[in-house]
């Protein structure tokens, strides 16, 4: 009966005795307060690591998200310019730029610096002219109208402004304001500056504060005039249905073009910017993956402390016939347990910030009087959260792997301590 008992033991893997005597382990009593409060720490580490990652990374991927939305919704994917001569014939590029598979809109633009004033302030703009038609197929801005209409564009003198610009200059749907072009009418003293009054007929908020702040649209004719253009255009914008297949539309678009042109597409216009994104990204998960490393070590640190507690018990419980695979295995849980549980309830506190980042920055931007994260350094009136399911998995699998390999070599000293040496001096 005795040798059926020992080779039981010895043969269940993960038999019920092993799971109590780890939750025993896990209740440390007085004596062993500080093996405690190391277990504690360590599950307090790895709980905060897995949430900071990914809070951190959901943000990084929202705020990427976001201004590629922002910056894709306004700028074209790809910018057709002219070579060799003015793009005069930008109506039948426009049109053949439109039957390509793929381009939902090809617009063509004037694009010209002016300084944008009222009688109670002003600021340096970039006026775009561009056609009715094709301002009201730029969802980011025809879906964003905040005061006025974009009824009747092209037929009138007015302009569409930010809600931003119109917050600095005082004024709202139906003022007027003032645009000064540095070129203008050329007389015999030299060229003098361009002054034009313009009836704002919508005002709009796109949400990032360089647009709202920096652009004004007005009818591409009026433009034209204004600018001085003699019937041609700065620009083409052009609009695909896959941003990120922007290599196969270029072949297609210069070959449609019909005539020398010049292709820049967003990634180009941007890539300073969102290489920067990714190279802080990459950083900034080395930098938090450490806080889980370091929790993983307190692990190793507190079981080899219990280890060291727990000798004789190792000892008594090898020589009721426990074998050594058992004394491991229950190390391994209560190290484990520590792990898991740290990771699970860090990735619920990382998902439930996610889902209410913006209300938490409220609360604490009111809480602390200040402003937490300002348009005007960040580009973005609220702040993104993005939960990327696949990085999400890593940073788990990445925390649960780690207190697994902090469990192996406290588990394998135990394991390997000999039960004489243990109960010699007992």
């Amino acid at each position: 009966m005795d040798e059926t008992m020992t080779e039981t033991v010895q043969t269940a893997p993960f038999a019920p005795f092993e799971w109590m005597l780890s939750a025993r382990y896990l209740r440390a009593r007085r004596k062993e307060g500080f093996i405690s409060v190391i277990a504690g720490f360590s599950f307090l580490g790895i709980m905060l690591g897995v949430a900071t990652l990914i809070i951190v990374m959901a943000v990084m991927n929202g705020f990427r998200k976001e201004l590629l939305d922002k910056i894709l919704g306004l700028n074209g994917h790809i910018l057709v310019q002219p070579l060799e001569s003015p793009l005069t014939d930008w109506k039948d590029v426009a049109d053949r730029l439109s039957q390509i598979k793929g381009i939902r809109l090809a617009a063509p633009v004037v694009d010209g610096q002016a300084l944008a004033s009222s009688p109670w302030n002003a600021s340096g703009v970039l006026v775009r002219g561009i056609r009715s038609d094709d301002l009201n197929n730029l969802t980011s801005i025809a879906k964003n109208i905040k005061q006025g209409s974009l009824e009747g564009f092209d037929d009138g003198q007015g302009v569409a402004i930010g809600r931003r610009l119109a917050d600095q200059l005082s004024l709202h749907a139906g003022d007027s304001i003032t645009l000064v072009a540095p070129k203008g009418a050329v007389t015999p003293m030299g060229t003098t500056p361009r002054i034009k009054p313009y009836k704002i007929v919508a005002v709009f908020e796109i949400g990032m504060s360089e647009y709202d702040l920096g652009f004004v649209f007005m009818p591409l004719a009026e433009a034209q005039a204004y600018f001085n253009r003699s019937n041609d255009v700065t620009s083409i914008e052009v609009f695909t249905t896959n941003p990120d297949q922007i290599v196969a539309f270029r072949q297609a678009v210069t070959e449609a073009a019909g005539r020398p042109v010049f292709l820049v597409d967003w990634r180009q216009r941007n890539s300073t910017f969102f290489n920067a994104l990714q190279v802080e990204r990459n950083v900034m998960f080395l930098i938090l993956t450490m806080i889980v490393l370091v929790a993983a070590l307190n692990i190793v640190s507190g079981l080899i402390m219990l280890v060291k507690d727990k000798g004789s018990d190792i000892a008594i419980l090898r020589t009721m016939g426990a074998s050594q695979g058992s004394i491991m295995r229950i190390f391994l849980i209560t190290g484990a347990s520590i792990g898991v549980v740290g990771t699970l309830v860090g990735f619920v506190v990382g998902l439930v910030i996610c889902l209410n980042i913006e209300s938490i920055r409220q609360f604490l931007s009111w809480l602390t009087s200040t402003e937490l994260f300002s348009p005007e350094l960040y580009f973005l009136s609220k702040l993104p959260a993005e939960i990327d399911v696949g990085e999400t998995t890593a940073v788990v699998i990445m925390a649960l792997t780690l207190s697994f390999l902090a469990t192996l070599y406290p588990s394998w000293r135990a394991a390997r301590l000999d039960p004489v040496e243990a109960l010699r001096y007992e």
